[in-house]
């Protein structure tokens, strides 16, 4: 018989466990991570649009960029809130005036829906390049993504490329 330790068998007393488990909190900690991994490109996507597939790569970016959508009624968003096609020539000089032209201009995701006249995409296009925005990339759904209303999407294109000159 030992006099050491837990004694064992049916009538013994159990010395007290004085470690703590953390395999409990690490299952809910991965369920967490799993959750929010899934759900944060959901919110990125402000208005539903109907996102063409690419299977082109994505880009890096730097700064926060600008988001631009257009629906599929051909209403054109700035971020969040809806813009008049008439105020949208003022509304990107603006933008331009603020934050530079060129190299300093800002990155704008344009987010046109799969359905849009093709016209009204380059109509919006047009209206970037004259204010002097030519950092504009086109946000597409890779090869295989669900294309739900709210997807994220990815950026396929950086600038606007200048004409090649032989």
């Amino acid at each position: 018989m030992g006099m050491g330790g837990p004694v064992s068998g049916r009538g013994g007393r159990r010395a007290p466990m004085a470690e703590i488990n953390v395999t409990p909190l690490v299952d809910v900690m991965l369920v967490l991570l799993i959750i929010f991994m899934v759900t944060a490109p959901l919110l990125l996507a402000g208005v539903p649009v109907d996102l063409p597939e690419s299977s082109a790569g994505a880009l890096d970016q730097d700064k926060k960029p600008i988001q631009l959508s257009i629906d599929k009624d051909g209403r054109v968003y700035l971020d969040d809130r809806e813009i008049q096609i008439a105020a949208m020539d003022a509304q990107f000089a603006d933008i331009a005036a603020k934050s530079g032209k060129g190299k300093d201009s800002p990155q704008i995701f344009l987010r046109a829906d799969r359905a849009l006249d093709y016209g009204r995409v380059m109509a919006v296009m047009g209206a970037l390049n004259h204010a002097g925005l030519n950092r504009v990339a086109l946000v597409t759904l890779g090869e295989g993504e669900a294309a739900g209303p709210q997807a994220g999407g990815r950026v396929d294109g950086d600038e606007v490329p200048e004409p090649a000159v032989p």
